[in-house]
């Protein structure tokens, strides 16, 4: 395939900037998402899976990034526009006031910590009922499966709002395909199936109606510049049924993915060589060697053991 379009996001959990090309450096698009909302009670910075109202706020920087480093230390204001049109710059001290006043609750835009400062990136423990209301799942239901994740991921987001020295979900990157937005667009016709509701990083043009990412994972994703390893499907929360800018809520749209795509969308990637990628660039898919049958007998093994790990402690919750 190619590359059909590159978004970042200014702010996590609000609308994003749609690129001609970025830098890719490991933690991701240049600039991604160096700002988040805190949640000024329970001292974390939160996601639109808690406060939806965020998707209908957009943000961009006031200056462009290119030329900086946009690490910790050294973040860009960014001007935010609220549900009603008016905008307000993060250098502009009512912005937490007005974010408080958009929730309902205590807010403060804040900027992406140091490494050294990993207490501003701790988190409560979610409970079970704030998992159920993430991903909208009814009481009675099992609980998401989480076993694709490593077992040091899970520690770390158990721990942390987001990794360390990043505001992204869990993997600096995203990939989504045109492919498989058609295939569930197919099996649910009156849904949009628009990439806004999904905030890929790299949308990707490939002919065809079908889920085709997920094959990719273990595998490695080759542009010109750049070379992205693929590493686990995005297990998909709430946040693609609510109403951002001109899209209706729909909870249809995460239904459809729940039926036919196993609660998943997209495929999560970390940066195996840096480099600028642009739309157009062409793609290339390089699987992964087979694995021995001593290697397969292994990884079944490890991946047992997380499943019960993880029914433990769906049942200590």
């Amino acid at each position: 395939g190619s590359v059909a379009e590159i978004w970042r996001y200014p702010v996590k959990s609000m609308g994003g900037e749609r690129l001609a090309q970025s830098a890719i450096a490991a933690r991701g698009l240049h600039a991604d998402r160096m700002w988040a909302v805190r949640d000024a009670e329970l001292d974390t910075f939160t996601t639109a899976r808690r406060w939806p109202v965020l998707l209908q706020c957009s943000a961009r920087f006031a200056e462009d990034p290119a030329d900086r480093s946009a690490g910790p230390g050294d973040v860009l204001d960014v001007i935010v526009t609220f549900p009603d049109g008016s905008e307000v710059s993060s250098s502009d001290p009512a912005i937490h006031d007005r974010l408080s006043e958009l929730i309902g609750r205590p807010a403060r835009l804040e900027s992406l910590p140091a490494l050294s400062e990993k207490r501003r990136y701790r988190t409560p423990q979610a409970t079970k009922a704030d998992i159920r209301r993430q991903f909208t799942i009814p009481d009675g239901e099992p609980l998401p499966d989480f076993s694709m994740f490593p077992v040091r991921k899970l520690a770390e987001l158990a721990r942390y709002a987001t990794p360390v020295g990043a505001l992204y979900d869990a993997y600096p990157i995203l990939l989504l395909t045109r492919a498989s937005l058609r295939a569930l667009a197919e099996r649910s016709p009156g849904s949009q199936f628009d990439v806004r509701r999904f905030r890929p990083n790299v949308l990707i043009d490939r002919d065809g109606a079908e889920l085709v990412e997920f094959g990719w994972c273990g595998g490695r994703v080759r542009a010109p510049d750049v070379i992205f390893d693929v590493e686990i499907p995005d297990l998909r929360c709430s946040i693609p049924t609510r109403q951002q800018g001109d899209l209706p809520a729909d909870p249809d749209v995460l239904r459809t993915i729940n039926a036919h795509a196993d609660h998943c969308l997209g495929v999560y990637a970390n940066v195996a060589k840096v480099g600028t990628l642009a739309e157009g660039d062409l793609l290339e898919f390089e699987p992964s060697g087979a694995a021995s049958a001593p290697a397969a007998v292994a990884q079944a093994g490890t991946t047992a053991l997380k499943r019960g790990a993880l029914r433990v402690f769906d049942a200590l919750m």
